[in-house]
This record gives structure tokens, C-alpha cells and sequence, in this order.
């Protein structure tokens, strides 16, 4: 029966006549329904937030890495659609699930949202159907939440109905890397599943690589930001020896990557942030302590870059002890609040965290960053709304001291250099100042750089 399935699945793929469905709207899911949709073939996204939806139907992209462009155009060729309608999955022939996994204040995976969209596939299961899980999750989330739930009401996963994971590789803001040139890792319940998941995804990608099961799958995702996680862990830790010493870790950053082999560069700043680095570790450890294996190098780690937002604020706080001043009552410019460079995206953002340790401290605190220009009180500690200051000199008087926490391409360094005291955590005023304070340089470094660049 799998076999008719396939060939039929498979025919429907490669003469774009089958209906695709991707369950989440967010960062992962619409770049993804715009590539399959570009490739030819007919794309319903789904999603609760009917804002998202409503922007999807109006032909606009709230995505930075998606053009409005590409939306309206796939939009008036009738190739792309958005609901939250979710009834309309059982038009599909696969459906792709992009949602969420966050961890609860206890560290524990919240497979919530993974729940909710299968529950809402499983009365609309129907034979030859694909389902793929992208959402990065524990090994094993597949087959164990997954199947059982879809297999509830008979169908048979591998046999009528095929099931597959797929790590999503997302890197908001890279102009290089793309949902679509990006290789896409898939391993299925079965080798026909495999194959299934891989025929849908080859209508869009560039380059598919099969491994053996849903458990690879799951775990290659895990790795690859436990990696990133791990070494950002070292080089912050470094970072703050440096400190110690009176080293420059940014000039010993930039001598090492010189080595052509054995080495790979990673660069210290505030703390982690985003979407998948923060929180895949957790997942990969948690897993492991279900089997009675303690990941001790992993949780080090995540205590390292954890810990990285109040080494910040021991940063400014020494900083502005140099002028005399406390952090009591000080204004504090938070320059960047997005978790990374060049996009708007504030999850699980170290910028945030630094902003409720000062204000827990007394400072008042303001941000400017072109990409965000409001934050809701909900989103921060100190519990008040907050737009994005301008940086006119008046503005730029009140201030204290600045602290780069994000190092947009958009920001003006040059006013901010205006300030009386700069705490650079990103690198990112690359000359000296007489006000500049870095992370992982002596306090005194700056001063050092001027006298210097004097003689």
C-alpha cells in the first residue's frame, strides 16, 4: 500500500499538483511555504496570530528575509495562501510543522505547540499523506509524540501515511545562506518516508541529505547549535580572563583565526540569544538525563553564556566608577536590543537581560535600535513601554554611559561616541577613544590605544 502511496505522492510532487501545507508563519515557516510556492507548487500557511495571516493575504512579508515582493507575487499567481482556518488540512497531501519549542521555566522542553498543531492534523490524516516535523526538539519527538497521535485512528505511519523530521537551518539576517541554498538534513520513520521527504523538499532545495531515521535528524540539529553554544561558551570565558589578565581577547581572536586548520573563530559579547542557541543545549541535556547521563560540558557551557549579562553589568558598572558615578540612578544607553546583528528579532535576547539587571540596580534605562523601534513592557523587566531613542545630541546629553550590546550596521557609533562613557561588548567601535571600555580588554586598554596612537 506505502508504494502506491509514494508513486502517487511523488507524481503529485513532480507535476506540482500537490497541495502543501506549512503549519507555523513564523521566521522557519514562511521563508519555507515562499520557496515551495516559488518552486510551482500550491501553498497554504497556517497560523493563530491573524495578524500574520492577514499580512500573508495581503500580499506583505513581516519577515526581513522574506520581500513583500515575493509575497505579492506568489500571492497574485495564486500560489500562496494563508489561514487560520485549519479545517483546510485535509485538501493537503503534506504538511510541514514550523511551530515553536520553547523550554519552561524549569529547563524542560515545551512540546505544547508541536501537540497542538498534530492534534489538529490527526482528524485530517489521510492515507498517502506527509508529515514533517521541523521544529528543533529532543531525539525521539518524532516517533514518540508524533506516531502515537497520528496513528490514533488506525492509519499506520510508514505503511499509510508517511512521517519525517527535518531540521530547520534558519540564520535570520545571513545574505548568503538561504531557506533555499541551505542543505536540508531528512530522515524518516522509514526508507520510503525518507524518500518522500525528500522528493517534497527537492522541489525547493537546493540540496537534500538523507540520514537514517527521525532520530539522527533531530539530533544532527541539536548538535550543530550545541557546537555554536559550546564555543561561544569558551571564547566568553576567555573573554573574561582576558579581563583578568589586562589581554585583549578581540587582537587574540583575530590572531588565531589566521591558522588555516585546526581552528575556527567565535567571538565573545553579552550572552546568547535567539531562537535555537540558547535553548537546544537544554534540550539535548535534558534528553540525555532521561537515560541517566549527565552532559556536564554542555550545562558548564550554558551556566558560561548565562552568566555573561552580568559580567556586562560588572562592565558598566566599573565604567562608570571611573567618572565617579554610580549605577543608582545613572542613564544607561542600551545600543541594540535584537539578538543578533541587522535583524528585529528580540527572543531570548541578552540585550533584555541586561536591561532588567540595571534597572533592578536603579539605573534608568533607555535603548535605541534602528530595527526595533518599540518595546512593550511585557517584554522586559522594568515592566514600562520603551521606543527607541533617537540619537540626536540633545537626546545623547542625558545619557551616562552606552553599552553596544548589538552591533547593527545601522547604528551612528559616532554619536554614540558622543557619550561620556561607551561599553563596547560587540567589538564594534574598531578604533580608540578615550570613553570606550570593551568586554574582554582591560579598563585601562582604551586610555593605553590613545597614548599610543599619540606617539
Amino acid at each position: 500500500m506505502s508504494t502506491s502511496h509514494a508513486q502517487r505522492l511523488n507524481e503529485r510532487l513532480q507535476t506540482r499538483r500537490a497541495r502543501i501545507g506549512v503549519i507555523g508563519l513564523g521566521y522557519v515557516g514562511l521563508p519555507l511555504a515562499v520557496e515551495f510556492a516559488r518552486s510551482g507548487l500550491s501553498v497554504i500557511g497556517f497560523d493563530l496570530d491573524a495578524r500574520k495571516v492577514t499580512e500573508v493575504q495581503a500580499g506583505r512579508s513581516y519577515i526581513p528575509d522574506v520581500a513583500t515582493e515575493d509575497v505579492a507575487r506568489l500571492r497574485a499567481a495564486g500560489l500562496l495562501e494563508a489561514t487560520t482556518d485549519f479545517s483546510l488540512v485535509s485538501t493537503l497531501d503534506t504538511v510541514n510543522i514550523c511551530v515553536p519549542t520553547p523550554l519552561r521555566k524549569t529547563k524542560d522542553p515545551d512540546l505544547s505547540y508541536i501537540v497542538s498543531a498534530v492534534e489538529s492534523i490527526a482528524p485530517r490524516l489521510k492515507p498517502g499523506m506527509l508529515i514533517v516535523l521541523e521544529s528543533t526538539t529532543y531525539p525521539g519527538t518524532t516517533q514518540e509524540v508524533l506516531q502515537p497521535i497520528l496513528e490514533r485512528d488506525g492509519l499506520r505511519a510508514g505503511v499509510d501515511f508517511f512521517l519525517a523530521f527535518s531540521p530547520e537551518r534558519v540564520d535570520p539576517g545571513n545574505v548568503t545562506f538561504s531557506t533555499r541554498n541551505v542543505p536540508k538534513v531528512v530522515g524518516g520513520l522509514t526508507p520510503i518516508c525518507t524518500a518522500m521527504a525528500r522528493a517534497l523538499y527537492s522541489t525547493a532545495i537546493e540540496k537534500v541529505v538523507t540520514v537514517s531515521s527521525p532520530q539522527v535528524a533531530e539530533m544532527v540539529k541539536l548538535l550543530e547549535n550545541t557546537f555554536r553554544a559550546v564555543n561561544i561558551g569558551l571564547v566568553n570565558e576567555i573573554a573574561l580572563m582576558c579581563d583578568t589578565l589586562g589581554i585583549d581577547v578581540w587582537e587574540v581572536v583575530e590572531a588565531a583565526k589566521t591558522k588555516p586548520f585546526g581552528y575556527m573563530p567565535f567571538y565573545p559579547g553579552p550572552g546568547l540569544g535567539g531562537h535555537c542557541i540558547p535553548i537546544d543545549p537544554f534540550y539535548l541535556s535534558w534528553k540525555a538525563k532521561q537515560s541517566g547521563f549527565e552532559s556536564r560540558f554542555i550545562e558548564l557551557a550554558g551556566c558560561v553564556n548565562a552568566s555573561m549579562p552580568h559580567a556586562v553589568v560588572t562592565k558598566i558598572t566599573d565604567a562608570l566608577n571611573t567618572q565617579q558615578k554610580a549605577v543608582n540612578g545613572a542613564h544607561v544607553l542600551i545600543a541594540g536590543i535584537a539578538y543578533k546583528k541587522d535583524i528585529d528579532d528580540v527572543r531570548e535576547s541578552p540585550s533584555i537581560d541586561v536591561m532588567g539587571l540595571l534597572h533592578a540596580k536603579g539605573a534608568r534605562v533607555s535603548y535605541t535600535d534602528p530595527h526595533v523601534p518599540r518595546l512593550a513592557g511585557d517584554h522586559w523587566a522594568g515592566r514600562t513601554d520603551l521606543t527607541s531613542l533617537e540619537l540626536t545630541p540633545a537626546a545623547l546629553a542625558t545619557v551616562d554611559c552606552v553599552a553596544i550590546l548589538t552591533d547593527h550596521r545601522a547604528l551612528d557609533y559616532d554619536a554614540l561616541l558622543t557619550a561620556p562613557l561607551v561599553v563596547d561588548t560587540r567589538n564594534a567601535v574598531r578604533r580608540p577613544h578615550p570613553n570606550l571600555f570593551r568586554l574582554g580588554a582591560p579598563s585601562s586598554h582604551a586610555e593605553e590605544m590613545v597614548e599610543l596612537a599619540e606617539v
